[in-house]
């Protein structure tokens, strides 16, 4: 049970997006960005903005809501993580910051600012805890880095 009411509100959110409904996670997610704004809290803003770029169908768009997440993901202190129930480490949070900011850059075709990032999830994976979430965010970085090579020399 998620003790951050806007943290809950982002997981409904992401759970209409799993579901195939990102129109009504749009929806949300843009009433909270509303309510929290360019200076409210940054870990809601970090949660928003990050999943607010899965759901956004503009490549160039979803980069600018991918870097706010980043921006607003240095601002976020561990205390404020523990605060909000979250017991991992905001390091924890890089691998994913980074595999989308690569990801986004790939999209609008900044390969060497995509390759960057990649560099970057690649070495943050050591913050993770050895569960489920490791292998997923290794595989995703190995499929970018694929991306990128094909893209490159295509």
């Amino acid at each position: 049970m998620q003790s951050d009411p806007v943290l809950a509100q982002v997981g409904e959110g992401i759970a209409l997006h799993t579901s195939g409904d990102d129109e009504a996670a749009r929806e949300l997610f843009t009433r909270l960005w509303e309510e929290i704004g360019e200076n409210g809290d940054p870990l809601h803003r970090m949660a928003l903005a990050h999943s607010m770029a899965d759901v956004v169908t503009d490549p160039h768009e979803s980069l600018r809501w991918d870097l706010r997440a980043f921006e607003a993901a240095a601002q976020v202190t561990d205390e404020r993580l523990r605060a909000a129930g979250i017991t991992t480490s905001i390091e924890a949070f890089y691998p994913s910051l980074h595999l989308n900011l690569g990801e986004a850059y790939r999209r609008v075709g900044d390969f060497g600012r995509a390759a960057e990032h990649l560099e970057r999830g690649c070495a943050a994976l050591v913050h993770l805890d050895d569960d489920a979430s490791a292998p997923m965010f290794r595989d995703a970085l190995a499929r970018l880095s694929e991306r990128l090579r094909t893209a490159r020399a295509g």
